[in-house]
């Protein structure tokens, strides 16, 4: 089962591989070419879209539930040791400043370890990182749904105990809005206050 999931799974770590696309309206602009550090285009459209998910209270939801701020979204797990502490730390800082600029934003995480997150302990993890955060789980097939949408890559650890098994998974934060969906990604290395200031601008150029 495992084996099978890595496989379809990996189709993400492909088309994230591809994720230099241009971004473009009908007559060849980029609305938000002045907000773009990075090169996303026509591909974009293929970025995000319908998604069935269980959020942290329980609730089944969709991604028109989902996304009704701003969002910056995140594919990670809760046993997660280290990166995905540090990333969504990061992510919450970032929430931090763009509330005390009068934005109003989000953080989600779609968890890639379903067999061990459940609801609560989602919600454990969220609220432990911040009031805006949300995590969101599902079954197996959910969760390879919003990847596959997302182009986000994970892989379970083989051959490990059941309860104590590292996943292997992307690291971009996406940023999200309402009623347009992906729009740009952040690496690991953009900081806080640069994240911030790019969401503004996203946000800005939306208006």
């Amino acid at each position: 089962m495992r084996n099978a999931i890595a496989v379809v799974a990996s189709i993400g770590l492909v088309a994230l591989a591809g994720l230099t696309w241009f971004f473009t309206r009908a007559d060849g602009s980029d609305p938000y070419a002045q907000c773009r550090e990075t090169q996303i285009g026509t591909g974009v459209a293929s970025i995000g879209g319908p998604m069935s998910l269980i959020d942290e209270n329980g609730a089944a939801v969709t991604d028109a539930d989902m996304f009704l701020k701003p969002t910056l979204l995140y594919f990670g797990y809760t046993f997660c040791p280290d990166i995905c502490p540090t990333d969504n730390a990061r992510n919450a800082e970032t929430i931090d400043m763009l509330n005390a600029d009068g934005y109003e934003a989000q953080m989600a995480m779609i968890s890639v370890d379903p067999g061990r997150d459940d609801p609560a302990r989602l919600r454990d993890f969220t609220d432990f990182l911040h009031p805006d955060a949300i995590g969101y789980t599902g079954t197996m097939e959910q969760i390879l749904e919003a990847t596959r949408a997302y182009k986000a890559y994970f892989k379970i650890e083989e051959n490990a105990d059941p309860d104590y098994y590292l996943v292997d998974h992307s690291t971009f934060t996406y940023l999200v809005l309402p009623e347009i969906g992906f729009v740009e990604f952040f690496k690991r290395n953009a900081a806080p206050r640069e994240m911030a200031d790019r969401v503004e601008c996203f946000v800005n150029a939306a208006r």
